[in-house]
């Protein structure tokens, strides 16, 4: 299946989503920021989700149980691998050497890194 790119608001709630792992709107609603937006606006969010099959549903009644299908490590590396090739010609040296630049990655972080790069390296 290919996955879709999300707009902000759908990234929002899935990540909202991806934490509960699953339901109701009014649940959904709870952890979003001030000033919130209107049930009728979540609602019709979540049910473009459902479009683009980034969620299901389990009815009760009425009202429906929405849940992730798509899991947000496979969004990660949708987004990712957009972000690298959109932008850093595949290379995750440009991609490094871009967050080093803009000082993303402190001394530390770059130190953790490269001491994953070597406990793979070893593999």
């Amino acid at each position: 299946m290919e996955i879709k790119e999300l707009t902000r608001a759908e990234e929002q709630l899935m990540q909202v989503l991806w934490q509960l792992k699953k339901g109701f709107v009014k649940d959904v609603m709870v952890p979003l920021p001030e000033p919130k937006p209107a049930y009728n606006t979540v609602s019709t969010i979540i049910r473009i989700l459902e479009t683009k099959g980034f969620v299901g549903h389990i009815a009760h009644g009425k009202s429906h149980e929405y849940y992730p299908i798509i899991s947000k490590e496979q969004y990660q590396s949708f987004a990712t691998d957009k972000l690298m090739n959109g932008y850093f010609d595949n290379s995750v040296k440009h991609m490094f050497s871009y967050f080093v630049k803009k000082e993303k990655i402190d001394l530390k972080e770059a130190d953790e890194i490269m001491k994953l790069i070597e406990k793979f390296k070893d593999k």
